[in-house]
């Protein structure tokens, strides 16, 4: 990680306004899991869900989206799935590039997070064990691309 300053520093970041996903269903997703703390969205398309809010490689404004998540240990699981349409990878996963200090929302929990994508071995067994928990990744998503779909780990910092 950066050095960025101290959580308190993040923590005050991330209370400001963050832009939602440009995706209707996303943003109505993210914002009604908000509203409820996750008792509504938390279990959403047969997968377990968070909040991550992001902070824009080129614009430095924070970016909200809500993502399919899986757990390691003590540490969070993401799949730069994207569109099944595009080469391309997700906006939230160049974010995470730049700037890899993160927050995420997991039910009531507000967590500040370190990402870092998962490679070699590591990214293998993470691959199998949330293709196991949403083969949709395996199934629709890997089929239809070319790309290596990215595996992003996220470390808790802190807990707030």
């Amino acid at each position: 990680m950066r050095d960025n300053g101290e959580p308190e520093d993040w923590i005050k970041l991330y209370d400001t306004q963050a832009v939602d996903s440009p995706d209707p269903s996303v943003s109505e997703h993210v914002r009604r899991y908000l509203r409820t703390n996750g008792r509504s969205g938390y279990n959403e398309g047969g997968m377990t869900n968070l909040v991550l809010t992001t902070v824009g490689r080129r614009s430095g404004t924070l970016h909200r989206t809500g993502l399919f998540f899986g757990t390691d240990h003590d540490r969070l699981v993401l799949v730069a799935s994207g569109s099944a349409l595009t080469e391309r990878h997700p906006n939230w996963y160049f974010n995470l590039a730049a700037t890899p200090v993160a927050h995420v929302q997991v039910q009531s929990k507000r967590l500040l997070v370190c990402a870092h994508t998962a490679e070699g071995g590591e990214r293998d067994r993470l691959w199998r064990l949330m293709a196991t928990l949403a083969p949709v990744y395996r199934d629709h998503y890997e089929r239809r691309t070319r790309r290596t779909i990215p595996v992003v780990v996220l470390d808790v910092i802190h807990q707030y």
